[in-house]
């Protein structure tokens, strides 16, 4: 049964990191980029360390393997962010097509 789940976490991982690559790839601007390979990325290294936290099978290295997952929830999420805030600062344009811009209306920063 254990297999059956971590060939399914780790299928899952792959579809997931290979969805943020094909993000990154059509998507138009650098923020729309930026959102797809963050949010897809880490879900996708999320449930590969979960796979190999489970297929192990021992406690250190499961425990190792959760330590990974929550710096990359924590920390992905917030350099994606700051990025993307850099660059808007610098003035890197946004898609043509979109609608609203939250930082200029509240004055760039």
């Amino acid at each position: 049964m254990t297999d059956w789940l971590i060939a399914v976490l780790l299928v899952g991982g792959g579809v997931f990191c290979l969805l943020g690559a094909v993000g990154i790839v059509r998507l138009p601007d650098l923020y729309t980029r930026m959102q797809a390979s963050t949010k897809a990325g880490t879900l996708g290294a999320g449930m590969v360390a979960l796979a190999a936290g489970i297929g192990f099978g021992d406690l250190d290295a499961a425990m190792r393997c959760g330590l990974v997952m929550v710096f990359l929830f924590l920390t992905a999420p917030v350099g994606s962010h700051l990025i993307a805030r850099a660059a808007h600062r610098r003035g890197v344009p946004l898609w043509g097509g979109s609608v609203v811009d939250h930082l200029r209306e509240r004055g760039g920063n």
